[in-house]
């Protein structure tokens, strides 16, 4: 967990001191006088900090985000005394709304830069790296979930509403997240519809299992403790193929036909370094076996790889951009839909910081930064007030009227959107919480 927490604060601190920088350069470069630049909060007291050219550098003790503070702007800081002041000519309020307005969306401008840059340097370094739908000639495993969607094991999903499924990882969040009603399916050699209910979608994300797998091999991961076939002599790398006699040369087989056999003894054919044996062995009264299977995707199928470089990585990196922010916005809509429960999955900073892998993988970490930048971009860029997009909605309101919001109607609406933030903070990190005790 140590390697996770590092990589989380170095990833929040990097994507902050950038986001804040967004702000910073544009107000200096108007000539706005900024009077605090801060990593992390500091409420009470500062852990570091020091003066350059008249603003306060520091960094806070409490790890929930950053700030700057402009001078003549209503912000966290509800400096209510400043604001009652005649306006300076380096305050925020005297500046033109064009300006004001560029200097609130830069951090959020920033955010997907940042994205867009990291993708493309991903695209030109790993190069993009998926397992591709058609390389699925054996189709997918489905539990009773798939079945009650009307799709059976072997099945190849094709297009969700005609979008056509080019990489595997695409099926799921297609159908869990994507606006589609229905999908493309193969069987055999027909092709047809299947409709996707908002039921289906609520049980999918309740369930805590895989409900649909590509159709693999059974290779053998590792063993639970105790496991009879382990004790018989089965190995980790072993290809299980067979189970009394018959052919069975998919996991899924064994899946539905070992816990018929609790308690009996059966005698279970496999692969051993190439050569074929057998061994036998009684299932446990429970129905298993305590065989892990070998579920990394990448592993068992061939990768397909493609590499990008110069303008070709950076317009790659901005589709990458794209693509993943599509699929954020797609998981904060079914939040907002109560009927498909996606609401009680929302994760706060735990939950943010067990996607870092345990041990420290730069791919993977970068990876998760670019999303995660783009995540605290659209999350900002939301017309909530105290939020960057709830104040750039006020300065636009009064480009289109001509009229500025009073401070008092300022000031109201950064308290109100200061408690809407710490409800949604209280809800993500009480889902972690609840999870935690469950």
């Amino acid at each position: 967990m140590t390697i996770q927490i590092l990589q989380f604060i170095l990833s929040l601190s990097l994507l902050v001191v950038l986001h804040e920088l967004g702000h910073f350069i544009p107000a200096i470069a108007f000539k706005t006088r900024v009077e605090k630049f801060y990593l992390f909060f500091d409420p009470w007291f500062s852990l570091v900090k020091t003066k350059i050219r008249g603003t306060e550098v520091g960094i806070g003790w409490l790890p929930l985000g950053g700030y700057v503070k402009i001078s003549g702007m209503v912000d966290e800081s509800m400096d209510s005394e400043q604001m009652k002041q005649p306006a300076q000519p380096w305050e925020f309020r005297s500046k033109p709304a064009w300006q004001r307005l560029i200097i609130l969306l830069g951090g959020v401008t920033v955010n997907f830069i940042v994205a867009i840059v990291i993708y493309a340097g991903m695209m030109a370094y790993y190069g993009d790296s998926y397992v591709s739908n058609e390389s699925l000639k054996d189709g997918i495993w489905v539990n009773d979930l798939g079945q009650e969607l009307g799709l059976q094991t072997g099945d190849r999903v094709l297009a969700v509403d005609g979008k056509i499924l080019e990489k595997f990882n695409e099926v799921n969040i297609e159908i869990l997240l994507g606006s589609g009603k229905e999908m493309r399916v193969q069987r055999g050699n027909q092709t047809f519809t299947l409709p996707i209910t908002t039921s289906f979608v609520k049980s999918a994300i309740e369930s805590k299992a895989p409900w649909m797998f590509p159709r693999v091999p059974y290779y053998v991961k590792g063993f639970s403790e105790d496991s009879p076939a382990m004790m018989a002599g089965l190995v980790a790398g072993d290809q299980i193929t067979g189970l009394n006699g018959h052919d069975m040369p998919y996991f899924d087989q064994f899946l539905d036909s070992i816990p018929a056999y609790a308690g009996q003894e059966v005698h279970l054919q496999f692969l051993h370094e190439g050569e074929a044996s057998e061994i036998s062995f009684s299932v446990t009264d429970s129905g298993r076996m305590g065989v892990y299977w070998q579920d990394d995707v990448a592993n068992l199928f061939p990768l397909t790889t493609k590499k990008y470089a110069g303008l070709d990585a950076l317009e790659e990196g901005y589709h990458q951009a794209v693509s993943k922010l599509v699929y954020y916005v797609r998981q904060v809509k079914l939040m907002f839909q109560p009927e498909t429960g996606a609401y009680k999955e929302a994760g706060g900073f735990y939950t943010i910081m067990k996607q870092y892998p345990t041990e420290w993988d730069w791919q993977r970490f970068w990876n998760f930064t670019a999303f995660l930048s783009l995540a605290l971009g659209f999350l900002n860029v939301l017309p909530i007030p105290a939020l960057d997009g709830g104040h750039a909605t006020f300065v636009i309101i009064e480009m289109i009227t001509g009229k500025v919001p009073s401070t008092r109607v300022m000031e109201v609406a950064q308290t109100i959107g200061f408690f809407l933030l710490l409800g949604l903070l209280l809800l993500v990190n009480g889902n972690d919480l609840l999870k935690a005790f469950q």
